[in-house]
């Protein structure tokens, strides 16, 4: 009885030693590409857990995610999982024991079939997707675009068949993830990257704008008494031009990398990530919509006329607010009252009503010329429709506003 007892033991060790060994070598992997000055985003869930549990439902913790059923929108059955680009070319979504597929057809006859491994978009508008395969990632030839409920053909493809061969490079991860594991090797005049598979640290999580923690979280846990926080940037105190160039990092477009966008800390100026840009649109109306939300805001009224206005002034960067128009207005309603006598001074509706909603007139969604979606069976692409960051008044788009205002009301 003592010997099966002594037995049972040494197994119950024995476990616990490998069980504890994987998880030290999970946490040895995720450092090797990442840095061990890095604590991960679960550490910051015990001193931070409600901003930690409210900013998961954001689009920026959602903007890449492993490929798997919950994750990808769109029908994986007949008849919407199909698209059609002839009456003999087609790519069928589909779902197999191995995992989910984009397969091309050719007269029913197997082409070409791909893996989704990686989700690209929160899925507010718009999702694509990712394979990987020999240490390249590339773009699957359908996205799925979510105001049409349709799985369409990805920006710039060929409307006449499926492409699955756009390599998608590390830039494209600087904005879409907190670090992606690669490695670079020149080969005559030109670098080529290789990328270890779903090695990714998906979505822009904490310590992608607040910086490494692991200094941080090692001093606060053994001096919980501390409340002020220490090894690491205090945003409050960043000038206004340095937590602009935060948000610009991802949301000015992209630029022609002088240093991976993963070295970028809080505190570090824009200028030192990318080359001027000298054939850049100068005026805002050659803006397109998507990628310059910095340009347009920063070319605001309302932005030039204020010593200290920058994205968080209206954005609460740890809550999902999209589509919240009266939240967002009240915002406005800081600088924009009747007090200070800069009210919105529209008389078709009572001020009550028009308090409600300032962004639908002064900031509308807008189509992008840069990001269009062809659907099935359209002849033609659907641009999605993304809200300028131009503060400014739209006369057309507040006659719609003011004429559904008084419908509703």
């Amino acid at each position: 009885m003592n010997k099966r007892l002594l037995y049972v033991s040494c197994c119950i060790i024995a476990c616990i030693t490998i069980l504890s060994q994987c998880i030290n070598k999970a946490e040895k992997n995720e450092a090797a590409f990442r840095g061990p000055q890095y604590a991960g985003a679960a550490a910051c869930a015990g001193c931070h857990k409600n901003i930690f549990d409210t900013y998961m439902g954001t689009a920026h913790y959602h903007t890449s995610m492993p490929a798997n059923t919950s994750t990808v929108k769109g029908s994986f059955a007949a008849p919407d999982h199909t698209f059609t680009y002839d009456s003999a070319t087609k790519v069928v979504m589909e779902a197999r024991d191995s995992g989910l597929f984009q397969a091309a057809y050719n007269n029913d006859v197997p082409q070409e079939s791909h893996r989704f491994d990686i989700v690209v978009g929160s899925g507010r508008k718009a999702q694509t997707y990712l394979y990987w395969q020999a240490g390249k990632y590339f773009q699957l030839p359908l996205s799925y675009f979510v105001p049409a409920h349709s799985w369409a053909n990805s920006p710039g493809f060929p409307a006449d068949h499926p492409k699955f061969d756009r390599m998608i490079p590390s830039t494209c991860f600087g904005c879409h993830s907190s670090m992606v594991a690669k490695s670079t090797d020149m080969q005559g005049v030109h670098i080529v990257e290789s990328f270890e598979k779903n090695q990714v640290v998906y979505g822009i999580d904490c310590e992608r704008c607040h910086g490494p923690a692991a200094e941080h979280v090692q001093f606060q846990s053994s001096h919980p008494q501390e409340k002020k926080a220490m090894y690491m940037t205090r945003i409050a105190e960043l000038k206004n031009q340095q937590k602009l160039d935060m948000c610009a990092l991802c949301h000015s477009g992209l630029g022609t990398p002088q240093k991976s966008m993963f070295d970028f800390k809080p505190g570090d100026a824009l200028s030192g990530y990318f080359f001027p840009e000298f054939t850049a649109p100068k005026r805002t109306a050659q803006m397109d919509v998507h990628g310059t939300q910095y340009q347009l805001f920063t070319a605001s009224k309302c932005f030039m006329k204020s010593n200290d206005m920058n994205c968080s002034s209206c954005h609460n960067p740890h809550n999902s607010e999209s589509n919240n128009m009266e939240l967002f207005s009240q915002r406005c309603m800081h600088c924009h009252n009747t007090a200070s006598h800069n009210f919105c001074k529209l008389a078709e509706l009572p001020a009550n009503i028009l308090a409600k909603n300032c962004i639908d007139c002064h900031m509308p969604a807008l189509p992008s010329a840069n990001i269009t979606l062809l659907t099935n069976g359209k002849q033609s692409p659907t641009p999605d429709s993304i809200r300028t960051h131009l503060i400014t008044i739209y006369k057309e788009e507040t006659k719609k506003v003011l004429a559904r205002l008084k419908q509703a009301s």
